[in-house]
């Protein structure tokens, strides 16, 4: 099994958010708050909103895949200050509780290999992302939320 990590955004980008009220594209950050569902997972401490905590959603500029495949996608981050997720070789809560994910891996020129994309439940993941992380093509995988497509996390080989 190769050794792998999810990686959140960056801590400054999280404390940017939280400072400022504006996203990557300058836009006014909203402010929800999450009720329990699966419907607010958190980009930084990849974990699930817990009921009553405030949650703001606004842009994120991802740093990759670069060139055509590049996209902004919409995050939620904890409002309060939250520990950044470091944990390896292990599956946070904010992709195995989503409902459905969509697996994809890019290669050392940011493209998509399209063969070893997988849609599955979050609570399935691990062996499609294992078999994405595995091939010697792959230099990265991201995991989006597979109706919606916002990025929950990228993913490493460490």
């Amino acid at each position: 099994m190769p050794a792998f990590r999810c990686l959140p955004i960056p801590s400054e980008t999280a404390a940017r958010f939280r400072e400022t009220d504006r996203d990557d594209r300058g836009q006014a950050l909203r402010r929800l708050v999450a009720d329990g569902g699966s419907g607010y997972p958190c980009r930084h401490c990849l974990d699930l909103g817990k009921p009553g905590q405030t949650m703001l959603l606004g842009s994120y500029n991802l740093p990759r895949p670069l060139g055509i495949y590049w996209t902004p996608s919409p995050i939620f981050v904890h409002a309060d200050d939250c520990r950044a997720f470091t944990a390896t070789n292990a599956i946070p809560p904010a992709l195995s509780a989503n409902g459905l994910v969509s697996i994809r891996a890019y290669d050392a020129d940011d493209q998509c290999l399209y063969e070893l994309g997988q849609v599955c439940t979050g609570s399935a993941m691990e062996a499609p992302l294992l078999r994405a992380l595995s091939a010697p093509r792959t230099a990265f995988v991201n995991v989006h939320t597979a109706r919606p497509g916002c990025l929950l996390a990228a993913v490493r080989l460490i």
